[in-house]
């Protein structure tokens, strides 16, 4: 099994154990509201609004019908991403909690963005550096010809800036600022950014970049949304994968947003 090239931005407990951390002070646990980053109603919560969840169960605990547009929409945490990229302020640190786990399948990788970064020749480093992107959902649910949205979600959902390069505040190493929300480029043709920004997803998502986590009933999850991405695997759609998340607010925007 492939190794990451230097340390990672992701802590894991079980029962007490702790596995390789960077974790944060108790100052920066600031939560990040999760309101409005999915398709399920306030009705239709199953966890307080503190907590993300990324389970495939509706609020009476049953497994979601296979053609349930929640479910379609979550099917989009399957691509690589980074954790509330699509919000003027991203995501700083995400934990995620195992209460339940399928019989097979449900792993949920990290790809290092540092390394990534580091890895690239001086010629592609020149040319991302100052380059802008535009993250939504809406473009994350289009790879995958999921399109059914309403005119709120729409405009809920609009894009977002972030720069594709960011450099850590505490470190001061570089890392990219990828995401399956980026859509755009700033000043690119679409076609061509999207292309572009396949190309450099394909990179950093290499396996020498990548830790794959199995899960275990009880498992706490931490990592860096600045300098990891990640994404699930599939698992037997009738099982149930009862994970929950809470994200922690970054500081400021990557770049100023459009007024």
């Amino acid at each position: 099994m492939p190794e990451w090239t230097c340390t990672p931005s992701w802590s894991s407990t079980t029962s007490g154990s702790t596995t390789s951390s960077s974790s944060p002070s108790a100052a920066a646990w600031v939560s990040s509201s999760t309101i409005g980053t999915s398709l399920r109603a306030p009705e239709e919560y199953r966890l307080p609004t503190t907590f993300a969840d990324v389970s495939n169960l509706d609020k009476d605990h049953k497994v979601f019908a296979r053609d349930d547009r929640r479910r379609l929409f979550a099917i989009g945490n399957r691509l690589w991403h980074s954790d509330s990229s699509f919000k003027p302020i991203p995501a700083k640190y995400s934990l995620l909690h195992a209460r339940s786990i399928p019989s097979k399948g449900g792993n949920t990788e990290f790809a290092d963005m540092r390394a990534a970064y580091d890895a690239l020749d001086d010629g592609t480093k020149a040319e991302v550096e100052d380059l802008i992107c535009e993250h939504s959902q809406l473009f994350s649910r289009q790879q995958l010809g999921f399109t059914d949205f309403t005119d709120e979600e729409r405009a809920r959902f609009e894009p977002v800036r972030q720069r594709l390069v960011r450099t850590h505040p505490a470190t001061g190493r570089k890392s990219l600022y990828l995401s399956s929300h980026a859509g755009g480029i700033l000043g690119w043709p679409v076609p061509e950014a999207r292309a572009f920004l396949r190309d450099l997803v394909e990179h950093a998502t290499q396996r020498q970049f990548v830790y794959a986590h199995t899960w275990r009933v009880g498992d706490l999850v931490m990592w860096d949304n600045r300098r990891t991405m990640h994404r699930a695997r599939p698992f037997p759609a009738h099982e149930p994968r009862d994970m929950r998340r809470t994200t922690l607010a970054g500081d400021q925007p990557t770049v100023t947003q459009v007024a």
